[in-house]
C-alpha cells in the first residue's frame, strides 16, 4: 500500500472508530487520493457505499466479515475523506478507481458488495474489469434506466434525483442546512451513524451531487454495456424494503448466473437495519 499526503482538506473525522480494530490510509489510484478504511484478512471483499453514506454504512458488517475475509471499504470519489475532484463521475472512471485502488492494495481479485449509488459502480467494474472481480453482491439500487424497474418506477423516479442533477442549486439552497436535510434520508437509522454521515457531508455536498449529476450519461453507458455481453460474474441481488426487487429484474436478462435474494423488516439501508442477516448472505455468497 502506498500512503500519500492529502493535497485537500476535505477530512472527515471518524472518533473513536479510528480506533477500534480498523485501518485507515489514503491511496493515490486512478491519479485521485482515496481514503480507505479495513480490517481482517484473507480473500478481498470490497464494499462501496451509497448516498448519504461513507464507508461507515459498513461498520457492523464488516467485523462479521473480517474474520474470513480483508474487509476493504472506501469512501467513494468525492465523498468523504476521498479526494474531491470537479470531474470524473462518470462510471468508467469509477469503476477504474476501484480497480485502481485494489492494485495499491495488493489484491488482484476481490469479491464486490455495493449498496445504492456503489451499486452501479460495482456493476461497471465488473463489466469492464471481470478478471478483478470474483464475486458481485448488489443491494438497494437502480442500474441505469435498464428494463425491469417499472413498477418502482411507477410514480416517476425518486423527486431528489431531479433536484441533486442540477448543476449548484441543491448546495446553494442546502448552505447551513445540511443536517436536517441529510437526516430526512438517514430517519429511522442509529443515531451514531446518522452523525458520522452528516458530518461527513456538511459543507461537502457537491461531490456527492456530482453523482447524481452524472446520472443520464451514465446510464447511457449501462445501456451500452449491457447490450454488449452479458455479466460472467456470479450476482447475488438482495431486495430491501425500498427499491425491493426491481434492481434483480434489471439485471436477470443480462447476468450470466443471477442468485436473487430478500432480508425482510427492512428498509433501504441494510447494512445498519439488518447487518447480521446481511454479513451471513453476503459470507454465503463468496464462500
Amino acid at each position: 500500500m502506498r500512503a500519500c499526503r492529502l493535497p485537500w482538506r476535505a477530512m472527515v473525522s471518524y472518533g473513536d472508530h479510528m480506533t477500534l480494530g480498523y485501518q485507515h490510509a489514503h491511496v493515490s489510484a486512478n491519479r485521485i487520493g482515496i481514503h480507505v478504511a479495513s480490517v481482517g484478512a484473507g480473500p478481498a471483499l470490497l464494499l462501496l457505499h451509497g448516498w448519504p453514506h461513507t464507508w461507515f454504512v459498513w461498520h457492523q458488517v464488516a467485523p462479521l466479515l473480517a474474520t474470513r475475509h480483508r474487509v476493504i471499504m472506501p469512501d467513494l470519489r468525492g465523498i468523504g475523506a476521498t479526494e474531491h475532484p470537479d470531474g470524473g463521475y462518470d462510471l468508467h472512471t469509477l469503476a477504474d478507481d476501484a480497480a485502481a485502488l485494489l492494485t495499491a492494495l495488493g489484491e488482484p481479485l476481490a469479491s464486490v458488495v455495493a449498496l445504492d449509488l456503489g451499486a452501479p459502480i460495482a456493476w461497471m467494474l465488473a463489466a469492464r474489469h471481470p478478471q478483478r472481480v470474483r464475486k458481485l453482491v448488489v443491494m438497494e439500487a437502480l442500474l441505469g434506466t435498464l428494463p425491469g424497474a417499472e413498477r418502482f418506477l411507477a410514480s416517476g423516479p425518486p423527486w431528489w434525483f431531479g433536484f441533486h442533477a442540477i448543476p449548484g442549486l441543491a448546495e446553494t439552497v442546502l448552505a447551513g442546512h445540511e443536517a436536517p436535510y441529510l437526516d430526512w434520508f438517514l430517519r429511522g437509522l442509529p443515531r451514531e451513524a446518522r452523525d458520522v454521515f452528516v458530518a461527513a457531508y456538511a459543507g461537502r455536498l457537491r461531490g456527492g451531487f456530482a453523482h447524481y449529476r452524472a446520472m443520464a450519461d451514465n446510464a447511457r453507458l449501462i445501456a451500452i454495456s449491457a447490450a454488449t455481453a452479458r455479466t460472467p460474474v456470479p450476482t447475488l441481488a438482495i431486495a430491501g424494503g425500498v427499491v425491493g426487487d426491481a434492481l434483480a429484474r434489471q439485471l436477470a436478462p443480462i447476468t450470466a448466473e443471477l442468485v436473487v435474494d430478500q432480508i425482510a423488516d427492512c428498509g433501504h439501508v441494510i447494512p445498519l437495519e439488518q447487518p447480521e442477516r446481511l454479513a451471513q448472505r453476503i459470507a454465503a455468497f463468496v464462500a
